[in-house]
């Protein structure tokens, strides 16, 4: 594998586009297709209003989401992945082969604690 300066490296820049709290959950649930604010605070238990609104926002940002307003009463507002946040849709796969096959929960907490 070819090394590149860390402030170009393509992978270094992908880690620092996805990794934020939550922003892969936010991708994997928005995979399915389209999806409403509350839809996404139910299937992310635990995250905060103020945070989802945070990651929506900053992913639409990226160009990851868009976000449709629809003009009725009330308003509805839809997520859905752009091309670009597709893309990234087979790499979190990817991630979740490899922690099925390589990242057995009960050997992590051992270890941690051991530590």
């Amino acid at each position: 594998m070819e090394c590149e300066p860390l402030d170009t490296c393509p992978v270094c820049a992908t880690a620092d586009l996805i990794c934020g709290k939550w922003t892969i959950l936010v991708i994997r649930d928005l995979a399915g297709g389209r999806s409403r604010f509350c839809e996404l605070e139910r299937s992310l238990t635990g995250i905060s209003p103020r945070t989802l609104s945070l990651r929506l926002r900053a992913l639409e940002e990226e160009g990851i989401l868009i976000r449709r307003t629809y003009p009725e009463v009330p308003p509805r507002v839809e997520y859905s992945l752009t091309a670009k946040g597709l893309a990234l849709v087979p790499l979190i796969e990817s991630m979740r082969s490899y922690g099925r096959e390589w990242l057995d929960r009960g050997e992590r907490k051992a270890a941690t604690a051991a530590v």
